[in-house]
C-alpha cells in the first residue's frame, strides 16, 4: 500500500456524496454526465481545472453578473452556455478588456440587441491602445538595446 492510499483510503476509487440529509448516496457529479434535456454539467473544480484559473476567480465572475450557474444544494452547476460564456470571459481579460467591457464581450456573444456595434468599437478602441503600448514597448526595447552598446563599448 503506497503512501497516498493509506493516507487517502478512498484514493482511485469513486467518492459519494451524502449531502446534508441526503439518505441515499450519490455519485459525485463528473462533467461528462449529462443532467437535464442530455445537456452536460460542470462542477466549480470541473472548470477551474479546465481553464486553469481559481475558485474564487470563477465566484468573483458569479458575483459580478457574468455567469450565472444554478445550484444543486451548495453545488455550483455551470452548463455548456456557462462554459463558453467563461471562455469569453477570460479572452477578454487575457486581452486587457476591464470588466464593463468584458460584460458587453458576454452580451454580444449571448446576442443581446446593440451590443454587437458596442463590442466591434470597443474592440477597435482596445486594438488601437495594444499598439501604441506596442510602439512604446518597441521604443523603449531600442533605447535599451543602444544603452547596453555604449556601456559595453
Amino acid at each position: 500500500m503506497d503512501a497516498k492510499t493509506f493516507e487517502n483510503p478512498t484514493f482511485g476509487k469513486p467518492q459519494f456524496d451524502q449531502g446534508f440529509g441526503s439518505a441515499i448516496a450519490r455519485p459525485v457529479h463528473v462533467a461528462s454526465e449529462p443532467v437535464r434535456d442530455g445537456a452536460p454539467v460542470f462542477t466549480i473544480g470541473d472548470l477551474s481545472r479546465e481553464f486553469a484559473i481559481t475558485l474564487r476567480a470563477l465566484r468573483f465572475y458569479e458575483d459580478k453578473g457574468l455567469l450565472s450557474p444554478r445550484r444543486d444544494g451548495m453545488t455550483r452547476l455551470y452548463s455548456e452556455s456557462d462554459r463558453r460564456r467563461l471562455a469569453v470571459i477570460l479572452k477578454g481579460k487575457h486581452l486587457g478588456f476591464t470588466l464593463a467591457e468584458i460584460r458587453l464581450l458576454v452580451a454580444a456573444h449571448d446576442g443581446e440587441e446593440g451590443s454587437l456595434s458596442l463590442t466591434r468599437d470597443r474592440c477597435l478602441s482596445q486594438l488601437a491602445q495594444l499598439e501604441r503600448q506596442r510602439s512604446e514597448i518597441d521604443a523603449a526595447i531600442e533605447e535599451l538595446k543602444s544603452m547596453a552598446n555604449q556601456l559595453a563599448a
